[in-house]
């Protein structure tokens, strides 16, 4: 029986409720503030919004409707996330107490990538690596396998065959973005061996056709421009970044920015909306250098997104939606820390041109990966058995990038919820966005406060329309995945 209309409206609230409570506790425990992740005591009181009957109801009610249709994705993956809940908290567990032991020396799991990308020596590099690989293979990857299992084994109760079927239910086009993926890898694969080759031979000393995936971590971490990011001007920066566009950091109380360095504390930089627009967490642990200052901008774009979603908006227009709107905002400020004129703005920096070319190079070799996650991701989540599947990601994920990565990484390199499907369209949305505010408010768009006036209008609207609708809203145009090519070869130029 469809849910009525007083149904939903209660639902609504709370799955608000339920949102903010997981957004606290994910923060609470990567943030390294709370040893555990503790999932089940959310899900028990919460546990009227994730029932198998309650996802049918609500999608018994979509009808065409975009908002219901959102509130039934929620249920649905609630429901599937309550099946799998016990395997996340186990996961994050294994991720905090795990342990490698390399040349003698004991490194947290969570510290191992990061190690990877701060060590000089490559011989090293690849132990740590290989130290990683097993742990996953080890203790990991049985507990993602039994999830994914629960996972296909409960979609045909939510009315699809199979994940990827699910989605697209949802009104996620898989099949059209896969297209313009495969053209994108098509039309940029000369681009990408140029480029790559460069940056491997300039970061890492090694040509790509010799490059392997121990080296990846160190030439994205890009140490040759350390010196270029000194840590102690990245929160300046972005105050001064805010203050061009009118919003003043410190005056909004309703952002909190977490830079503390705890032993515990995820390496991954994060946002963590707890309340909308109420309570928004920016969350870094800084490992030095060019990467950190563009994961805080990332996350500041995120941050600004939510903080400035307008309170009155229902719970799918500010918690739910199109996620390739906050990653689109996101990458918008990332990118400015790619910008030759931000960099003179913001910091003396000895070669913003030479930079901007190397970011352009990171950009291309980021969003190939992605095309190949996609390709792969519809592939495992239509096989019959995706243990065989290990191989294929090698195969598509290497052919991409011509650097291949581990088997072992199969299950692990894969965000639930298609969540690769939002990025990919973030990029196109970010890439066009760009070029507006240029076209717009000049190339220095940053720095005009009429470009910060529509931003905030912008983010006032939260997820209310998706990237699509944002997107043709503001400039007229399609997402174009094609976009991000052009954006590149400019910054080249």
């Amino acid at each position: 029986m469809a849910a009525s209309a007083q149904e939903l409206d209660a639902y609504r609230g709370r799955a608000d409720r339920f949102i903010a409570d997981l957004d606290e506790e994910y923060y609470l425990h990567f943030a390294g503030l709370k040893e555990t992740l503790d999932l089940e005591p959310i899900y028990e009181r919460y546990a009227d919004l994730t029932t198998i009957e309650q996802a049918q109801s609500i999608g018994s009610a979509v009808n065409g409707s975009n908002g219901i249709r959102e509130l039934w994705k929620f249920a649905c993956e609630g429901y599937l996330g309550q099946l799998t809940k016990e395997h996340e908290e186990k996961v994050a567990r294994l991720e905090a107490e795990l342990k490698a032991k390399v040349d003698g020396e004991e490194i947290p799991y969570r510290m191992i990538r990061p190690a990877i990308a701060n060590e000089p020596d490559r011989a090293r590099r690849e132990r740590l690596e290989r130290a990683r690989n097993e742990l996953v293979e080890e203790h990991l990857n049985p507990v993602y396998l039994e999830a994914h299992e629960r996972v296909r084994a409960a979609v045909p109760t939510l009315g699809a065959e199979n994940y990827f079927e699910l989605y697209k239910r949802f009104n996620f086009d898989l099949e059209g973005l896969a297209d313009q993926c495969r053209g994108f890898l098509e039309s940029t694969e000369q681009l990408h061996g140029k480029l790559a080759d460069k940056l491997f031979r300039d970061r890492v000393g090694v040509p790509l056709a010799e490059a392997q995936r121990w080296d990846t971590p160190r030439m994205m971490r890009g140490t040759t421009w350390d010196d270029a990011f000194p840590g102690d001007r990245m929160i300046p920066a972005l105050r001064g970044t805010l203050a061009d566009l009118g919003i003043d950091l410190d005056g909004q109380k309703n952002v909190h920015l977490d830079v503390e360095n705890r032993p515990n504390k995820d390496p991954r930089a994060f946002c963590a909306p707890i309340e909308v627009p109420g309570k928004v967490m920016l969350v870094i642990k800084p490992i030095g250098g060019p990467d950190d200052w563009r994961a805080l901008f990332h996350e500041a774009g995120h941050t600004e997104h939510f903080a400035h979603t307008s309170a009155d908006l229902d719970v799918e227009h500010k918690r739910l939606g199109d996620n390739a709107v906050t990653e689109g905002w996101a990458m918008l400020l990332e990118h400015l820390t790619d910008e030759p004129g931000w960099l003179s703005r913001m910091l003396d920096f000895p070669k913003p041109k030479e930079y901007a070319a190397e970011g352009a190079a990171v950009l291309v070799y980021f969003v190939r990966r992605y095309c190949a996650k996609l390709l792969y991701e519809i592939e495992f989540h239509q096989a019959e058995d995706p243990r065989q599947l290990s191989s294929r990601y090698v195969e598509l994920l290497g052919g991409a990038l011509k650097v291949e990565p581990s088997p072992s990484d199969y299950l692990w390199d894969m965000d639930g919820r298609f969540y690769v499907h939002a990025y990919l369209r973030a990029w196109s949305l970010e890439a066009q966005l760009s070029s507006f505010l240029k076209e717009k408010f000049g190339r220095e768009w940053y720095a005009n406060r009429n470009a910060g006036s529509l931003l905030r209008e912008l983010w006032g609207e939260g997820q209310r329309l998706n990237a699509d609708e944002l997107l043709k809203e503001v400039t007229g145009a399609t997402i174009e995945m094609e976009s991000v090519a052009v954006r590149a070869r400019e910054a080249l130029s």
